[in-house]
């Protein structure tokens, strides 16, 4: 499956101007947000806003910006299947082919001594592992890509493959998103587990 359409949002920019350049020099429109939009940008990297692509702004400080249906519709409707390409065209859902997102850097923050609880819920991802949980459930069709360490493997195969990739290897980063997604949601739980179990404690002592 050639890739005609990528969305990058990345908190760890390492490579991203490269790798985006890669993905330009073989045709591919890109999608972005917020700082990563202005980093290709300043880099000369023609990007598109998410928000002009849904039709829709940023809104709650940039707590909602990808959660929207021609974003999710585009990475998890099923190539082939008639149906749902008759869906997307009629709500105007463009595929996206790739998905390139790193989360939040919740667990740096958190380990801060000079945290404040609202800092760290703000470093609670939402709309990042729900765009990486998309691709990977659709990892037939769209690749999805979480770690800097993994985008010369995909230009490569985009080479080799003339512009698409492997379902071997679209299976294998569906599965490494996977477990990114899984450890980005045991760390708020844990944080906040141990939280409670402070102000438990610490409402004793005061009682006592």
């Amino acid at each position: 499956m050639k890739i005609q359409r990528a969305l990058i949002s990345v908190s760890d920019k390492t490579g991203i101007v490269e790798f985006a350049r890669g993905l330009a020099a073989q045709g591919v429109e890109i999608l972005s947000t917020g700082g990563t939009a202005k980093e290709l940008q300043a880099a000369g990297i023609a990007t598109i806003e998410v928000s002009q692509f849904t039709g829709s702004p940023e809104i709650l400080e940039g707590r909602v910006k990808t959660l929207h249906p021609r974003i999710h519709g585009g990475l998890l409707y099923i190539r082939g299947n008639a149906h749902h390409e008759e869906q997307a065209k009629a709500h105007g859902i463009r595929a996206i082919d790739l998905v390139v997102v790193n989360l939040y850097p919740f667990e740096a923050t958190i380990a801060r001594e000079d945290v404040t609880l609202p800092e760290a819920i703000e470093q609670i991802d939402i709309g990042g592992p729900s765009m990486i949980r998309s691709a990977s459930k659709n990892y037939q069709s769209v690749c999805v890509v979480t770690d800097p360490a993994d985008y010369a493997a995909v230009l490569e195969d985009m080479k080799e493959e003339n512009g698409g990739t492997t379902l071997v290897l679209r299976e294998r980063l569906a599965i490494k998103a996977f477990a990114t997604t899984s450890a980005t949601e045991a760390a708020p739980s844990t944080t906040t587990a141990a939280t409670s179990s402070a102000s438990a404690s610490a409402t004793t002592a005061i009682v006592a």
